[in-house]
């Protein structure tokens, strides 16, 4: 028998089944570009709460990840998929380690 879920746990499962369930209904109405479309919405609004919240280093972190993804793409496109099989392998390894549980 498991235990009942605290407030603060119900509360990550709640917004966790959110996330899960506005990203579907994204990839219903546009498919991939509707998903990328999605974290890109959630990703805005979370570092505008982090600028307001007085943590501006957000802003500097999500450029450096922007251009590091640019990078990866540019050097793919160059012939030379390295750079971008390691960062997809390593955000995998990063997702399933720390993000949402199903």
């Amino acid at each position: 028998m498991t235990r009942p879920l605290t407030r603060v746990e119900r509360s990550i499962q709640g917004r966790n089944d959110w996330l899960k369930n506005e990203e579907r209904k994204a990839v219903e109405s546009r498919g991939e570009m509707g998903r990328m479309e999605f974290w890109l919405r959630v990703t805005r609004s979370r570092i505008t709460k982090d600028v307001k919240a007085g943590r501006d280093d957000v802003i500097a972190g999500f450029i450096s990840v922007c251009r590091l993804f640019k990078l990866a793409l540019d050097k793919r496109a160059e012939g030379d998929a390295r750079l971008w099989n390691h960062l997809m392998q390593y955000a995998k390894q990063v997702l399933e380690q720390h993000g949402p549980r199903n």
